[in-house]
């Protein structure tokens, strides 16, 4: 699992049937000080999840279709929860 915030929406008119009923949403990964800023990625949402919203993403495809309860869904990430709050104590330097 990784937190990431929520950067964008993905409309399509076309999509894959396990997709039906659920938003696909872009998501950026959140990284700590000093470490390389990964890429965005897709993720469909199970937790009403919006624009600006910092999200707990399940990035991994048997854990994310078990979300889903279905063994045959055609993905990988799944957003599984919206963060309320975070604290991450000072590093030393």
């Amino acid at each position: 699992m990784i937190l990431a915030k929520v950067v964008g929406t993905v409309v399509a008119t076309i999509s894959h049937p396990h997709y039906k009923g659920r938003r696909l949403l872009v998501v950026q990964p959140l990284v700590g000080p000093g470490e390389p800023a990964e890429g965005d990625f897709l993720a469909l949402d199970a937790s009403q999840a919006g624009i600006g919203d910092t999200v707990l993403v399940n990035r991994e495809g048997n854990g994310a279709r078990g979300v889903l309860e279905n063994p045959d869904a055609a993905v990988i990430s799944v957003i599984v929860g919206i963060v309320d709050s975070l604290h991450l104590p000072e590093l030393p330097k």
